[in-house]
Order: C-alpha cells, then structure tokens, then sequence
C-alpha cells in the first residue's frame, strides 16, 4: 500500500520517521509534498527510498491512503482542488482538530478518517486519536488503526471532547515541559545545583515516573501518597502547590477552547462560502 503525505513540516515529518522507524511503512511506499519542496527533500536525504513528488496531485494519484498534514484553512481549498483524484478507493486522514470528519464528507468522494498524533508517537510511545467518517470501510479503518499501532496506543474518539482530549495528548507534552523547565529554574534559583544538573535529574525523574506508571504498580493518586509521608518535606512542597496551582489548569482549558472556537468559526465559514458537493 501506498501512503501519501501532503505536508511535511513539524507534525508531517514526526508521522513519516515514526513509521518509518518503527517498520510500519516500508520507505519506498512513502509519497510525499509540502509547499516548500525544499521540506520534503531534507526527508528524502535520511529515508533515500522515500518519494517527493512536486505537487499535490502527484502524491493522491500514486497513493492509496493519503495524510493531510497542512494548515486547517487550507484543507478546505486543497481538497477542492483534489477532490476529482479523491475516488472512493482512497482514504484521507487529516491531522488537523477543528474539521470534523462530517466537514471532510462534504467535499470530497472518498474515505475520510482523521488522526490527531503526538510528538510523544516519534518514541513509538503516547497516544493517538483516531476518529472514522461514515464513508471509511472497515478495512481502512483497520489498516489506519495498524499503522498507529506501531507508534502509539490509538484510541477512537467522539467530535465532542476533541478539544480536551488533543489537550491531553498533544499539547499536553508542550505544557508539562514548560512546567519542567519552571521546577528545574526554581531549583537553579534556589540552591547551589547548576542548570546542567537540575535537567538530567528533572528528565530522568519523569522519564522514571512515566516507567513506573506503565507498570500499573501506581495511580497518579497512589503515587503521590507513596512519596508524600505525612508531616514530611514532600508534603511541605505539596501545600505550596496547592496554594498557588489554583483554578490554572482550568484557565488551561479554557484558553484552548477559546481558541479552538475561533479556529471553527474561521473554519465554518468557508463551507458556508462555496456550496457543498
């Protein structure tokens, strides 16, 4: 089978060396584009095997199961533009949130299924999200469902928590590590050990703490009263947080849904604008 990719930047590219890397796509099956070839090329030079082809088009008419990796406001033009390649034979799987796979439907002929990945999936680790349009057979479902096997845990999910759960799965790794870098400037502020230190020891705390969650041994709830002795310094540490974390994980949410409902509204009226299918 061959898969296309339009768009390598950030997210494109992750998808491409993680199945690559984890044998889930054979290089030579791999048909690839971005707007700026130049992208695609520098992919090229570490997979030799893999294909750049100069436009759009090129890459639907040679693959049969094709990922749109590009902004969500071009989606809709580019499939416009595709939709006469787009046959029922093939599927598309966008990795973009704020189109649903109903928006999806509406302009073109085939399959369509959608993907949410996480930088997390190039450790062949982390989560994916899939969710299914009606027009995806079963068959193409499973083949989706076997390539992300190999670099994650998919799990299928409803249009109504995509916002949450992208949270989680895709951003979450982006807010965690901005909050690592935070624990390790306020022990480098604090005491004598140097930035250098305070990283290897922070990465490798939760490195391990990820280790041991995967065993199952622990809850996150379980862990923290495994650590946290009674009247003991991590609980000193914990009351601190308590009384400064308050409603900011909320705040969280509520900026990401915001947004989330700014992107759809810019979205919906483009489908508004030019008559469906």
């Amino acid at each position: 089978m061959n898969v296309g990719f339009i768009g390598t930047g950030n997210m494109g590219r992750i998808l491409i060396e993680s199945f690559v890397e984890s044998g889930a796509i054979r290089p030579s099956f791999i048909y690839m584009t971005n707007r700026t070839i130049t992208k695609a090329e520098v992919i090229k030079e570490i997979y030799p095997k893999t294909n750049v082809m100069e436009t759009a088009d090129e890459v639907v008419k040679r693959s049969d199961l094709v990922f749109i990796c590009v902004k969500p406001l071009d989606i809709h033009p580019l499939l416009k533009k595709l939709d006469h390649l787009l046959t029922p034979n093939k599927c598309i799987v966008s990795i973009t949130s704020p189109l649903s796979v109903e928006q999806l439907e509406s302009l073109v002929h085939c399959q369509v299924a959608r993907a949410i990945p996480s930088i997390t999936n190039r450790a062949f680790s982390g989560v994916s999200l899939l969710t299914f349009g009606n027009s995806c057979h079963k068959e193409s479902q499973r083949t989706i469902e076997e390539l992300f096997e190999q670099i994650s845990n998919p799990v299928q999910i409803e249009d109504d928590i995509t916002r949450v759960s992208s949270d989680i799965v895709s951003c979450g790794p982006a807010f965690f590590s901005y909050l690592l870098q935070r624990f390790v400037d306020g022990a480098v502020t604090e005491t004598n050990i140097s930035k250098d230190q305070a990283v290897v020891l922070a990465s490798e705390m939760i490195i391990g703490m990820g280790k041991l969650l995967e065993t199952e041994l622990y809850t996150l709830p379980t862990l923290q009263e495994k650590v946290c002795v009674k009247g003991g310094v991590t609980g000193k540490g914990i009351e601190v947080l308590e009384e400064n974390v308050g409603d900011m994980f909320e705040k969280i949410f509520q900026a990401t849904h915001k947004k989330f409902d700014e992107d759809l509204v810019e979205v919906s009226e483009q489908f508004s604008k030019i008559p469906n299918k």
